[in-house]
């Protein structure tokens, strides 16, 4: 669906000093899609300041630039009090957001939500959900265009990456027609794909790669090999020299797996909870991770489950296998 940007817009127009926030554990669509809405900004006049609630993975490091730096927010963050507005992207839930959701709720300024997921929380915030748009980065394409203001090739680099990364470089399902007629015109408009590509996919530390392998070894499979999954302990990153941002991708690999219809990436976490990435062909995952504290697409979703990493893996594994024995009563 097409949304009603305008009062978006209005309230943009309105105000001076505007904070893009996106998740925990930032991402290629969250970044992108808040980077390239900053440069839209800039050409306004506007003062955008870039955050994100946790550190700024290593993989997305060239992203960080004197121009428009991505500042990592700490609590009480006072240095973020003379915002008169925030837009948060890529996500609407409190539990995504970290220590910045409570400094949030104490900011008596307006408010917006750019997103596409399913789940969303009560933010405050006015909200530009769409729930059919692959990415938040073609949401973004379509408030720069609502805007009225020229895309700049860095922008349109920016929101390629978003769209290319939050579809699996365009072989996930919600890849359409649609994707790839918006990937040309960001590539006309000066988004360089071929660098990019090298820049996120070739240009791995040795320590990044040493993870994957550790997850590679304790990958598992059951109900039948519908189910496949594997883990990450803490003591994994000082083994390897990794860092926590290396995890991105490792749900890839239980998802390759010949005849896999779920699948799972479990990582504990320092304050004694378990992060679980979901990942599915047909069963509605958003649900499932939903039970525990989490959220997402139908297809892709995540949680930070309470408790540790044992306990965690066999509740969410014991509900998967209850989802797809229903899912195979349903009639064809």
């Amino acid at each position: 669906m097409r949304l009603n940007w305008s009062p978006l817009v209005d309230l943009i127009r309105r105000h001076q000093t505007i904070l893009l926030v996106t998740h925990l554990r930032p991402d290629a669509d969250g970044m992108g899609s808040q980077l390239a809405l900053a440069d839209a900004l800039a050409a306004l006049g506007k003062t955008a300041r870039v955050v994100i609630p946790s550190n700024l993975p290593p993989r997305y490091a060239f992203l960080n630039t004197p121009g428009l730096p991505i500042e990592q927010f700490e609590p009480p963050g006072d240095r973020f009090r003379d915002a008169d507005a925030v837009i948060v992207m890529d996500t609407g839930t409190w539990n995504q957001l970290g220590d910045f959701g409570a400094f949030l709720r104490t900011l008596d300024v307006p408010k917006a939500v750019v997103d596409h997921h399913r789940t969303q929380d009560d933010l405050g915030a006015t909200r530009f959900v769409d729930t059919a748009a692959e990415a938040t980065g073609r949401l973004t394409y379509e408030l720069i265009r609502s805007l009225d203001v020229p895309i700049s090739a860095r922008a349109a680099h920016m929101m390629f990456m978003a769209l290319a990364l939050d579809t699996g470089w365009f072989r996930h399902p919600n890849t359409t027609a649609a994707t790839f007629d918006l990937a040309g015109e960001l590539v006309r408009l000066g988004a360089d794909p071929t660098p990019l590509y090298e820049q996120l996919f070739e240009a791995a530390p040795v320590a990044r790669l040493k993870l994957a392998g550790l997850a590679l070894d304790r990958l598992s499979v059951r109900s039948g090999g519908k189910v496949a999954y594997t883990e990450v302990y803490l003591r994994d990153y000082p083994a390897t020299g990794a860092v926590p941002g290396d995890t991105e991708d490792l749900i890839n690999y239980p998802r390759s797996v010949e005849g896999v219809e779920v699948a799972l990436l479990f990582i504990e976490q320092t304050d004694g909870t378990t992060k679980v990435s979901f990942r599915s062909k047909a069963l509605d995952v958003s649900k499932l991770a939903e039970r525990f504290g989490g959220g997402g697409h139908k297809l892709a979703s995540g949680a930070r489950a309470a408790g540790p990493l044992p306990e965690v893996r066999l509740a969410v594994l014991n509900a998967v296998e209850e989802g797809l024995a229903k899912l195979g009563e349903r009639p064809a």
